[in-house]
Formats: C-alpha cells, sequence, structure tokens
C-alpha cells in the first residue's frame, strides 16, 4: 500500500477541498476520519495494526484529531457569519 499514499492524498485533497468551499463541518468529519486512519496505519504508515497499544503513528493521529476539533470550532463559529459573495451565487446557464 506504499504507506497509504493514496488514502492519505484523497483525505488531505477532501480536507482541503472542503476547507476552500467553507465547509468546515465535512473537512472536520475528513480530518477525524483521517486520524482513525493514521492511529491503525492505513496512512503514514508501514504496518497495518495497533503497534504496542499506542497506534502505529500516534503523533501524526493525534495531529489530524487536533486539526479535525478545529476545523468543528470553525464550522460552529463561522455558520452564522459567512455570507456569500453576490457574484458567487449559482446561476442557470444559457
Amino acid at each position: 500500500m506504499g504507506g497509504g499514499s493514496i488514502l492519505g492524498g484523497l483525505i488531505l485533497g477532501a480536507i482541503g477541498v472542503f476547507i476552500i468551499e467553507r465547509d468546515f463541518e465535512k473537512a472536520s468529519a475528513f480530518a477525524l476520519v483521517g486520524a482513525v486512519l493514521t492511529y491503525f496505519g492505513f496512512m503514514h504508515g508501514e504496518a497495518v495494526g495497533i503497534g504496542g497499544g499506542f497506534g502505529v503513528t500516534p503523533s501524526v493521529a493525534f495531529a489530524y484529531a487536533v486539526m479535525a476539533a478545529g476545523l468543528y470550532v470553525l464550522s460552529r463559529r463561522s455558520s452564522e457569519n459567512y455570507m456569500p459573495h453576490a457574484e458567487m451565487t449559482a446561476a442557470p446557464a444559457e
């Protein structure tokens, strides 16, 4: 699996897209999934398993979890204040 590089790219790409779209709740969910996958070694690890009780790469999994928490806090704060620009609203193609 190459250290989970395909899964890592998918998860990080999805987080980036949802941050750009200002959908922080979905970005938080993908970061949480990234934390779980990293904990068990499917991403950022050379072995799959629990790895001595603390996960395969616990520091990277913790970083994903902190990012998930921060994005979730942003989703609660920014949903009230965000107003899309008038030119950014979807219009049917003619």
